[in-house]
C-alpha cells in the first residue's frame, strides 16, 4: 500500500460578533433581500479584539485535540491567508511561536480562496515524498478591517467574514486519505478580483492618495468571476473523479468553497449532484476565504455527513484565477 496523507483532525473558530445583513443596511445602501438573492448570505462574523493568529490558534488546538496529537509532534506548518497580521514576516511564524513549536519549517500560501486547498496539496506532497509525517494546515482570515463598507463597494463589502480553520494531516499506509489532486491557475484573470494598492514597484509603495481613493480596497468584476467559477469548478472536480475512476454517485459529500451560494447551486445542478450531498454554510459565515473549506469539513463531520470510509470532494475557485479540487477518503 503506498504512503498517503490522511486528515486526522479538524477544527475551526469564528469570532463571537455576528453582523447581519440588516446591520450592514444601516451603514450602506443595501438590504437583506438584495444580499441574499445575490449571494445567499444572511450574516457573517467580525472580530472585535481578536487577531488572525488568535483565531488560528483556537482552530489549531481543536484540530490537534481531534487528532490526539501534541503540537510538538508537528513536522511542518503551512498557513493560508490573504490577511496576515503583519505585512512581513508571514503569518506562519507567529502561529508557530504561539504554539511553541520552533525548529520546523513554516510558511504562508497566498492563494486567497483556494489557499487552503493548495496548502493541503502541498502537505500531501510532503508526506507522500517521505519528507514529513505530520503537517499542520491552517486557513485563517480577518477580512473585516480590510473592507470598504461604503455604497461604492457594497458588492464586495457584504461578502466576506472572519474565521479560521485547521487540519492535522499525517502519514498513513491505510486505504484512505488524499487520493487525487487537481490544481489550476489562469493569470489572465488576476485583475478581476484584486486590491491594486499598495504597490511595491512604486516609491513610496503606499501614499495618502491611495488611502483616500478606492485603490486600497478589494475590487471585483462580479460577472467575470462568476462565469469563470462556473467553468473551472466542474473541470477540476471531473479531473479528480477521473483520476480515481469514480463518479458523482460514488461521492458522499461535496465541500465547496463558500464564495457565492448561486455558484455552488449552479455547479450542483450542472453536475447532477444531489442537494443532500452538499454542505453550504455561507448563509451563516459569508466568505471566509482560506478558512472556508476547513470550517465546512468540520461541520460535515460533526453533522455525520462524512463518516469513516466516506468519499469527499473539496473544491474551490478564487482570485488569480485559481481553481482546485481534492478527492479524499475518510
Amino acid at each position: 500500500m503506498p504512503i498517503r496523507a490522511k486528515i486526522s483532525g479538524t477544527g475551526f473558530c469564528v469570532p463571537d460578533r455576528i453582523v447581519t445583513n440588516d446591520d450592514l443596511s444601516k451603514i450602506i445602501n443595501t438590504n437583506d433581500e438584495w444580499i441574499q438573492q445575490r449571494t445567499g448570505i444572511r450574516q457573517r462574523h467580525f472580530v472585535t479584539d481578536q487577531t488572525n493568529v488568535d483565531l488560528a490558534e483556537i482552530a489549531v488546538q481543536k484540530a490537534l485535540d481531534m487528532a490526539g496529537c501534541r503540537a510538538d509532534e508537528i513536522d511542518a506548518l503551512i498557513a493560508a491567508t490573504l490577511s496576515p497580521d503583519y505585512s512581513f514576516p508571514s503569518n506562519a511564524p507567529f502561529i508557530q511561536e504561539r504554539l511553541g513549536i520552533p525548529n520546523i519549517p513554516s510558511f504562508d500560501v497566498r492563494n486567497q480562496c483556494t489557499g487552503f486547498l493548495y496548502s493541503l496539496a502541498t502537505a500531501d506532497a510532503f508526506i507522500r515524498s517521505g519528507k514529513y509525517e505530520k503537517v499542520l494546515v491552517i486557513g485563517s482570515e480577518v477580512h473585516s478591517g480590510g473592507l470598504d463598507i461604503n455604497d461604492r463597494s457594497r458588492d464586495v463589502a457584504v461578502i466576506f467574514g472572519d474565521g479560521a480553520g485547521a487540519f492535522v494531516v499525517e502519514k498513513t499506509a491505510e486505504d484512505k486519505g488524499i487520493l487525487a489532486v487537481s490544481l489550476h491557475g489562469d493569470g489572465n484573470g488576476a485583475k478581476a478580483l484584486w486590491t491594486d494598492a499598495e504597490r511595491s514597484y512604486e516609491n513610496p509603495r503606499l501614499t495618502l492618495e491611495m488611502l483616500e481613493s478606492t485603490e486600497v480596497w478589494p475590487k471585483m468584476k462580479g460577472k467575470k468571476v462568476f462565469l469563470e467559477a462556473l467553468r473551472s469548478l466542474p473541470a477540476v472536480i471531473n479531473e479528480v473523479l477521473d483520476a480515481q475512476g469514480v463518479t458523482i454517485k460514488d461521492i458522499d459529500c461535496f465541500a465547496f468553497h463558500q464564495a457565492n451560494l448561486r455558484i455552488n447551486q449552479w455547479v450542483a445542478s450542472e453536475m447532477n449532484i444531489p442537494d443532500e450531498k452538499i454542505w453550504n454554510n455561507i448563509d451563516r459565515f459569508g466568505n471566509t476565504t482560506a478558512a472556508t473549506i476547513p470550517i465546512v469539513i468540520t461541520e460535515t463531520l460533526e453533522a455525520g455527513l462524512i463518516k469513516e470510509g466516506s468519499l469527499a470532494i473539496l473544491a474551490g475557485f478564487g482570485s488569480g484565477f485559481t481553481a482546485a479540487a481534492l478527492l479524499v477518503r475518510w
